[in-house]
């Protein structure tokens, strides 16, 4: 496993650096070095290492999630109210729709097929979309009107809404009904995921102003209470609804508002664990990737993300209706919420293991998505930041 794990950080960077150096998005050459050090093509990460590769991929996240909640300001996100809250389901229930309509034309699939598909992919990404988000920041742009902020709300809650409909359409798939409970859950997961959050995140700044320990301790302390959330949501999510890695944002975003010395140095702290982390994750969703699927595609895979991306971006336009971002503002808007990398990874295979009809083609939908939109979404961000808000 340790040498797997060298492997994995020494060509993950050196492939993230070299990408960079030909313009194109390092975790481009993250994803890439997945694919090819993975079971798919050479074999070369041990078989131990990807048994945890979820358990992983959800410390990165947690990782940079923090992170975002230690420079989010909450006088931010009350100006972003109603756009955020439509960002939250709106672009993502356009994709779903998109790919009703185009999905059993291009490949042939039944409608709940279709919809299996369309939950699979319309997921955005917090681990493209928030480095970016807070690299905007740290930068001044489109900061104004609030534009990263906006994109960080609406992306936090994004994947929460798509898994439930997910989880609803396998459901139907293998001959249950749909649970009104479940999309009543939604919004009271979100709810009981930010007051949670914002509790112990008030709790932790008193902790840390009457104790004093070192920061990098207290990063410790954050991430420990971290993975106890996780694990809450994991183990009783069911009995109450609850979105852990909201909750997770909301802890950075309580402290910073009870203690911004604090925030602040914390937030040089996490990162820098994020420079490990996002080349762990990467690579492992690059794992994940069998290209035999994407190869096996065809243009048909290829024409379906991209006319469900479409879909997805008049659903981002819908949200900005009645504000006061210009039309630059808003087509950077529907740029940056597309990039697709984490959720497809996690889900992408469970209709195949569930033994579902559709599995094999959903599958092969997620990789094409992933390997599509995670660096075209990252690259077009980059390219377009200064000049569509500066």
């Amino acid at each position: 496993m340790l040498l797997s794990i060298a492997m994995i950080m020494l060509f993950g960077m050196f492939m993230g650096w070299v990408c960079k150096k030909i313009h194109l998005p390092s975790l481009f050459g993250m994803i890439l070095t997945g694919m090819i050090l993975g079971p798919h093509i050479l074999n070369f990460i041990d078989p131990s290492l990807l048994e945890i590769s979820a358990e992983l991929r959800r410390i990165a996240l947690i990782i940079i999630l923090t992170r975002a909640g230690l420079s989010l300001d909450l006088n931010d996100l009350r100006k972003v109210g109603r756009p955020a809250i439509l960002m939250c389901f709106l672009p993502a229930c356009f994709e779903i729709a998109g790919m009703l309509l185009l999905a059993p034309k291009l490949l042939g699939v039944s409608l709940l097929d279709a919809a299996i598909m369309g939950a699979v992919v319309a997921a955005v990404s917090p681990a493209v979309i928030v480095p970016k988000m807070l690299k905007l920041m740290e930068e001044g742009y489109g900061v104004e009107h609030s534009i990263p902020q906006l994109i960080l709300a609406g992306a936090s809650v994004d994947d929460v809404f798509v898994i439930v409909l997910f989880t609803a359409f396998t459901g139907l798939a293998q001959g249950d009904c749909i649970s009104v409970r479940s999309f009543i859950n939604i919004p009271v997961s979100v709810v009981v995921g930010i007051i949670i959050g914002m509790a112990v995140g008030i709790i932790l700044a008193k902790y840390f102003e009457k104790i004093p320990i070192r920061d990098t301790s207290k990063v410790i302390v954050l991430m420990c209470s971290s993975f106890i959330l996780i694990t809450i949501e994991d183990k009783w999510g069911k009995i109450l609804p609850f979105a852990s890695l909201i909750a997770v944002m909301a802890i950075g975003i309580a402290l910073q508002k009870k203690s911004m010395c604090v925030a602040k140095r914390l937030s040089v702290k996490f990162n820098k664990l994020w420079v490990g982390a996002e080349v762990m994750l990467f690579v492992l969703v690059g794992a994940t990737v069998d290209i035999k699927y994407a190869l096996s595609s065809g243009v048909s895979a290829v024409i379906l993300i991209f006319g469900v991306l479409a879909f997805r971006m008049v659903g981002v336009c819908l949200c900005l209706i009645k504000t006061r971002l210009s039309r630059r503002e808003r087509l950077f808007c529907m740029i940056a919420y597309t990039p697709k990398a984490t959720v497809q990874a996690a889900i992408g295979g469970v209709p195949l293991a569930m033994g579902l009809a559709c599995g094999e083609i959903v599958l092969t939908v997620a990789v094409v998505a992933i390997l599509i939109t995670a660096p075209l979404g990252a690259f077009f961000i980059d390219l377009t930041y200064k000049r569509l808000l500066g």
